[in-house]
């Protein structure tokens, strides 16, 4: 740059108070433009739309192919076909696969995507991350793949547009692809912004042109909204469960052999892979599904029951594991206020494999077991929380039931929740106090019922029958007699009612107990032999009858 004096100036630039005025008109009209500029990149900032990084929109950094299926889904069909129709079909929407731990929703959702994408159609695999902002990147990347131009992406960067609207504004255009976002297990997180799912207008929404598929524990309509297709999962059939056996372990024995077993595993998929891989292994100590049945009653923990050194760090491992799989669900419901939710599932688990009757789940017994104070509102709460993340199952009433007593809440876990819970409790302790406390309620409930006038008492009192032989193995010799006096009047309640099954599972308990305990010559026990004929006589087996006569 030259540098000049002139000898002579111009004539306006003596006059100082114009050159000041010139100079500062220059120096407002150049910060104006300057905030203007910025005022541009930002876009509008009335209505919460923000500059998105443009460098993670496009780039990727993980796979988004689907995961392989590593052997054949069997029992789905008909939620596989749910799907197809609705890709395959002109409307589009959302499905989500929800459902408790370890019944195979990603095994699904996989299935689903391998066989969409082999009609051709554009498949996009996203895992929650638990991070809103992770999962915006990855949609986006999603409608890029779908042919979102960069145009638009830069509008979205510049925040002259939401990223969240131009993203389902483009996949709204675009027919036939197939969108799956996995695990999503805390719903309420996914965002943007803190706006209910069930609004739709956040990340996850059923207005494509293709289908969003998400895969969750979460199983509330309240949660998905009026819009989405709940595929709600249930254990495997038993034919289908011995199938995955056999597909794991062809030589370790017959076909019913195998649904044995998977009758044992209650049809979830987690367990049959966990006992299929394990028989498939040479060096196994039980190599057929006999074997391995038997083996679980006295080895369960080591089978099933085992911990995972690396699950409490790392959550995908802990899917993975029997003994792990719904320790998610009850750190998350913990996490989300639901205190009472794990000791309530601890508490249920130490009841028979049965329904329990709703009424006997009170906040003075969760108090008594497990030393924490409960009121009936966290009781309800832990029950719903439970509920939604398919842990707890609220049976429908028995239609042989008569037709005018009330509807009975009942509850019921799945068998393998309810054996690993009661595996993983500390013992002796808490359970010694828990088990005293169930029994004290479990007396009270029988009370109450036999105290019913008339039909009222009768569906409570054909719940409570399964659990009380289990009560009575637990007294002692010196409250055998309170214990076979709760047993009695319960029969009779049921004798009453009709219900010969759980009357005779009474009558035929107490008889075994006392000529364990007292002696088969023991006027209690000749009494209860009379009562135990009396029964068989009514139900037609007379020669039993007479013989115990």
């Amino acid at each position: 740059m030259t540098n000049y004096v002139t000898a002579e100036l111009p004539e306006w630039a003596e006059n100082g108070v114009l050159v000041w005025s010139v100079f500062g008109a220059l120096a407002v009209v150049s910060l104006g433009l300057f905030f203007w500029e910025r005022r541009l990149a930002a876009g509008p900032q009335d209505d919460g739309v923000r500059p998105v990084p443009l460098g993670r929109i496009g780039a990727g950094g993980h796979s988004m192919n689907p995961p392989a299926v590593s052997a054949r889904v069997r029992g789905r069909e008909a939620e596989l076909e749910r799907i197809g129709t609705l890709v395959r079909g002109p409307g589009g929407g959302m499905v989500v696969v929800c459902g408790a731990g370890g019944l195979g929703k990603t095994t699904l959702a996989a299935e689903a995507a391998a066989q969409t994408r082999s009609e051709g159609r554009v498949v996009v695999w996203i895992r929650w991350r638990d991070d809103p902002a992770q999962l915006g990147q990855d949609l986006a990347q999603a409608a890029h793949i779908l042919g979102l131009p960069e145009d638009r992406l830069e509008e979205a960067r510049t925040g002259r547009v939401s990223l969240v609207d131009a993203v389902w504004e483009h996949l709204a255009t675009v027919k036939g692809w197939l969108i799956v976002v996995d695990n999503v297990d805390t719903p309420s997180r996914v965002g943007p912004g803190a706006g209910p799912l069930a609004a739709y207008r956040g990340w996850l929404r059923p207005h494509g042109g293709g289908v969003l598929l998400v895969t969750s524990r979460d199983t509330t309509r309240q949660t998905w909204g009026p819009d989405a297709d709940l595929i709600h999962l249930q254990p495997l059939a038993d034919d289908a469960g011995g199938a995955v056996l056999l597909d794991a372990a062809p030589h370790a024995g017959t076909e019913a052999e195998a649904e044995s077993l998977a009758v044992r595993l209650g049809g979830l998929p987690l367990g049959l892979n966990a006992a299929g891989t394990y028989l498939s292994v040479p060096t196994s100590r039980h190599r057929t599904f006999s074997a391995y049945q038997h083996a679980l009653e006295a080895e369960f923990a080591d089978l099933l029951g085992a911990e995972h050194p690396g699950a409490a760090a790392d959550p995908e491992a802990a899917r993975r594991v029997v003994r792990h799989t719904w320790d998610l669900s009850l750190d998350q419901l913990h996490q989300d206020g639901y205190t009472l939710a794990r000791p309530v599932l601890q508490l249920l688990a130490l009841f028979e494999p049965a329904p329990v009757p709703r009424t006997l789940m009170t906040p003075e017994l969760v108090t008594e077991a497990t030393g924490l104070p409960a009121t009936a509102a966290g009781v309800d709460a832990a029950l719903a929380g439970l509920h939604q993340y398919g842990l707890l199952h609220t049976p429908e009433t028995d239609s042989s039931e008569p037709s005018s007593s009330p509807a009975m809440g009942r509850l019921q876990l799945h068998p393998l929740v309810r054996e690993v819970t009661a595996h993983t409790l500390t013992r002796p302790e808490p359970t010694d106090t828990w088990l005293t406390a169930i029994d004290d309620h479990l007396t009270q409930a029988v009370d109450v019922v036999t105290g019913m006038p008339g039909r009222t008492g009768w569906p409570t009192a054909r719940l409570l029958a399964p659990h009380l032989p289990a009560h009575l193995d637990r007294s002692t010799q010196r409250g055998l007699t309170s214990a076979v006096g709760t047993l009695d009047s319960l029969a009779g309640a049921l004798g009453a009612a009709g219900a010969a099954s759980e009357e005779l599972l009474l009558r035929r308990h107490v008889l075994d107990a006392e000529t364990r305990v007292l002696g088969p010559g023991h006027p209690d026990t000749l009494a209860s032999r009379n009562n135990l004929a009396n029964t068989l006589n009514r139900l037609g087996e007379h020669q039993q009858a007479a013989d115990l006569h």
